[in-house]
């Protein structure tokens, strides 16, 4: 099952929900749509002095210059947001991911679940929401950002019935018609699992290998009943015209909410 926006049509589709929040919020300025720079813009530009100067993120929903992200909103998609740095940090490849102080992006991105949520009206077990890091050859902006939103349906099934065979190793899946490379992190939250660190451990080159990597992170429950998470990685393959476009597995519709109903929640302001 391949999802309408992966690959070529990021740009076009997914940033688009993004200018048009940041037109409302900042005046008729509207950005570039062309320009790799956008969500830079958006959050070093205007979400971060509006937090210093203002004390109000906007057009950002959140902003934590301490621990050195910005979370908005994506006007595409229900309950899609974005965690992004509030230093330059270009993408996957950036050397700096592997700094010893890093600030732990993926941490704090499975924090915002609760955002996502609400925007959706009532919570979902851990295994339908992910996490995703596109490869530098698949995404459209050279600002580091992590996608935060639903699992497409049919991935949440495959993945259901691949945890008894994935360990601490890595194992081969196949998924929405692209091998991935799935490993096994325990516990119930994702703070110190560190993934850039995972994925740069398993690879010869890092500072070479990186940016043809994407990476995916999906909350899941083990066979013995202990809380967890799935990494998945895949990585750029030319002659098979995959562009490691780790969001392809991720649903924007969200589809998935209407069959995993849960405890209702206050409606998102």
């Amino acid at each position: 099952m391949k999802h309408v926006l992966s690959h070529a049509g990021l740009p076009a589709l997914v940033l688009a929900g993004v200018w048009l929040a940041v037109a409302h919020a900042s005046g008729p300025a509207r950005p570039d749509p062309h320009d790799p720079n956008v969500l830079w813009r958006i959050v070093h530009g205007r979400c971060v002095p509006n937090q210093i100067g203002q004390q109000t993120p906007t057009p950002c929903e959140a902003v934590d210059p301490a621990a050195g992200y910005a979370v908005l909103k994506d006007r595409t998609g229900r309950a899609q947001y974005l965690l992004i740095p509030t230093a330059r940090v270009t993408g996957i490849e950036d050397a700096s991911l592997l700094s010893p102080d890093a600030p732990d992006y993926f941490g704090a991105a499975w924090h915002q679940l609760d955002r996502a949520l609400a925007r959706l009206g009532h919570t979902m077990p851990r295994e339908t929401m992910a996490l995703s890091v596109n490869s530098a050859y698949s995404r459209s902006q050279n600002q580091l950002h992590i996608h935060i939103d639903c699992l497409a349906p049919d991935i949440r099934v495959a993945l259901h019935w691949a945890r008894p065979h994935i360990g601490h190793g890595w194992t081969n899946l196949v998924l929405d018609g692209h091998t991935y490379r799935a490993t096994r992190i325990d516990g119930a939250d994702l703070a110190g699992a560190l993934p850039f660190r995972r994925l740069a451990a398993a690879l010869a080159d890092p500072a070479r290998e990186m940016g043809e990597h994407t990476l995916v992170v999906v909350g899941t429950v083990w066979p013995d009943g202990h809380p967890g998470f799935i990494l998945l990685d895949d990585m750029v393959k030319p002659l098979s015209g995959d562009r490691a476009s780790g969001e392809e597995l991720q649903d924007h519709a969200c589809a998935i909410a209407r069959f995993e109903p849960g405890r209702p929640l206050p409606a998102h302001p």
